[in-house]
């Protein structure tokens, strides 16, 4: 299941945009393997982040990962280059994904109940220091 939609895309950066930066062939009419493919691209790109905290697929999709979605899928679109505001939008959606990676945000279902976690905990240390070994003879 998409995150988010040529609609959603719509919605948010206008018909006449999407015509702008999805139109490759110049027929006038949005390409939609080409929205598909930037669609599909946010959708891993997503996954990548929050599946280091959420069991995948999700149940539902909350409205943050639409948000989100779009924000890369719009920027992905823009091949030769986005404008500052699309590429500002597109920063804080993965800023946020790396938050919730990390566990600052949680991202709720559209029950307000948050989704099932992968359980796991992930951590690194430097080697051990003061081993049995290193401490020969200083006992």
């Amino acid at each position: 299941m998409p995150y988010a939609t040529l609609t959603d895309l719509t919605e948010r950066a206008g018909e006449r945009e999407i015509l702008q930066i999805a139109d490759r062939d110049g027929d006038d009419v949005a390409d939609a393997d080409v929205i598909a493919a930037a669609l599909e691209d946010a959708d891993h790109e997503i996954d990548g982040y929050i599946g280091a905290k959420y069991t995948l697929p999700l149940a539902s999709t909350p409205k943050l990962l639409v948000t989100w979605a779009v924000s890369i899928a719009r920027y992905r679109l823009h091949s030769d280059g986005a404008p500052e505001h699309v590429e500002a939008d597109y920063k804080f959606a993965i800023a946020a994904l790396k938050d919730v990676a990390r566990g600052l945000i949680a991202i709720p279902d559209a029950s307000g109940a948050e989704p099932a976690t992968t359980g796991e905990h992930f951590s690194s240390s430097p080697a051990q220091v003061f081993t049995d070994q290193a401490l020969r003879g200083w006992k």
